[in-house]
């Protein structure tokens, strides 16, 4: 079934996708004509067993540094899309994303729902995050952008697609930004495995400890299903 996030604004959509289990990239039916065009994605090449590993991170509830530790030991790159309030809170953190190899990607200052912006405001969220990571990293944030909620538009894709950034939605997630909503690892393990496709984008939240906990078991598995993990830059050069 379509897994939709309600959204007000009547052409606005909350990404989802028609989930299955037999290893086949996901449809997402009349998403693909709103998103064309609009240097977007949401999976890699059918072709190839390789996947990308995204997490979005509003705030840090401890989990991050054990996630972070288990990417070190598996040697896997991964992209994280993250907020002003993070930015702000945890820049010992985030610094330790960019000096371990990650990308960090926008994911607005304020957590906005973009389609509920104009243009011009869409702007100011994204270079305040810029420039406020460039101001405790010392680096330039790279043009990545992941919609807050998932909330999208023709509109509010084609205004950042002209500020130079690519956007990313996912093609294998689960219901994991509850940090009080727990099901246990084995779920989250279960629920991504059973989902695995080649060139799927998987998106995972950094404050689940069944996330967490499961990650290492989720990589290694994987390799030995012959997936590789690549970073995002491999799925735009495809």
């Amino acid at each position: 079934s379509f897994t939709i996030i309600p959204n007000i604004n009547v052409k606005a959509y909350g990404f989802g996708f028609k989930k299955n289990d037999n290893h086949m990239q996901p449809q997402i039916g009349t998403y693909s004509n709103v998103i064309n065009g609009t240097d977007s994605y949401y999976v890699g090449n059918k072709d190839e067993k390789v996947l990308y590993l995204t997490f979005d991170v509003g705030y840090d509830d401890g989990t991050l540094s054990s996630i972070l530790d288990t990417l070190k030991e598996k040697e896997v790159k991964a992209t994280f899309f993250v907020t002003g309030d993070f930015v702000n809170r945890q820049q010992e953190l985030l610094n330790r994303i960019v000096n371990e190899g990650h990308v960090v990607g926008n994911h607005t200052y304020g957590h906005k729902d973009i389609t509920k912006l104009s243009s011009l405001q869409i702007k100011e969220e994204l270079e305040k995050l810029e420039n406020k990571f460039t101001e405790v990293t010392g680096k330039q944030m790279v043009k990545y952008f992941r919609p807050p909620e998932g909330s999208f538009d023709k509109e509010s894709l084609m205004a950042i697609k002209s500020l130079g950034y690519k956007t990313f939605f996912w093609s294998i997630a689960y219901v994991d930004w509850n940090a009080d909503r727990q099901n246990g690892s084995d779920y989250c393990y279960n629920t991504i495995m059973k989902n695995l496709h080649n060139g799927g984008i998987i998106l995972l939240h950094t404050v689940s400890k069944d996330n967490t906990e499961s990650l290492g078991r989720i990589i290694d598995d994987s390799r030995n299903l012959g997936y590789e993990f690549k970073e995002l830059e491999h799925l735009i050069k495809e």
